[in-house]
Order: structure tokens, then C-alpha cells, then sequence
């Protein structure tokens, strides 16, 4: 049988958009390959194990702890809308993780692009 956490993090490296997963330290501990990429002119896979803190400016510091505090308040606060980027036409999101208990263990910022798909439905040619 496959194990689960093979298959989630399947998910996550299959994934076309940037994905950034921190602990509660807002260390980052996990980016897929995306994220490798988009990131890797400020040090792409060097950036795990350092403080995302260190990416951004005091005020994005100050909302990126006032979340976490308010995904800590309930079990029930697990997505904060955080940024259109018109330039890629996308919304940016950060989303609560939890434990099955519905504890906090960590965060991670979620991508969404509003462009239609260009990839034609069904199509298997380059296969």
C-alpha cells in the first residue's frame, strides 16, 4: 500500500503554483518544485530551514503574525485572502494547517490564477 504522506506530497510536487508550507516559527520547512523556481533568484531550495520572516517587510511581518495568531484563536479560522498580483492575475491566500486534533502546526501561502486554461481538455498527444 502507498503510504499517505508519499501521496500528499505527490500532490503538492505535481502542483503548477508556488506553494511555501512554514511551521509555526515560520521557518520554512517544505517548498515544491513551483516554488523552487519562482523563488530561486532570492535562493529558491537554500531558502528552506530559514525564517520566511526574512523575505518580507515589517508590514508584511506584522499581517503574516497577526494570521497566525487569528488561525490560533478558532478551528474554525483556516483561510485569510492576502493579495491580488494583477501583473499574474492571481489571488494569494494564506491557509491554516492542522493536526486531527485541529491543532495548529503550521501555515502555508496558497496561489490561485484567474487566467482560463489554455491546455486543450483531454488532450493526450504529447503523451
Amino acid at each position: 500500500m502507498t503510504d499517505i504522506n508519499e501521496i500528499y506530497k505527490s500532490v503538492l510536487e505535481a502542483d503548477r503554483a508556488a506553494v511555501v508550507i512554514c511551521d509555526l516559527e515560520h521557518t520554512i520547512i517544505y517548498m515544491n518544485p513551483a516554488a523552487i523556481d519562482r523563488y530561486s533568484k532570492w535562493g529558491g531550495k537554500a531558502l528552506m530551514g530559514k525564517s520566511l520572516m526574512n523575505c518580507h517587510t515589517e508590514r508584511s511581518r506584522e499581517m503574516i503574525q497577526k494570521v497566525v495568531d487569528w488561525f490560533r484563536a478558532s478551528k474554525d479560522n483556516n483561510l485569510v485572502y492576502t493579495f491580488f498580483n494583477e501583473k499574474e492575475n492571481k489571488d494569494v491566500y494564506m491557509v491554516a494547517l492542522r493536526n486531527d486534533d485541529g491543532e495548529l502546526i503550521g501555515y502555508y501561502e496558497k496561489h490561485e490564477y484567474r487566467n482560463r486554461e489554455t491546455m486543450k481538455m483531454y488532450d493526450l498527444s504529447n503523451v
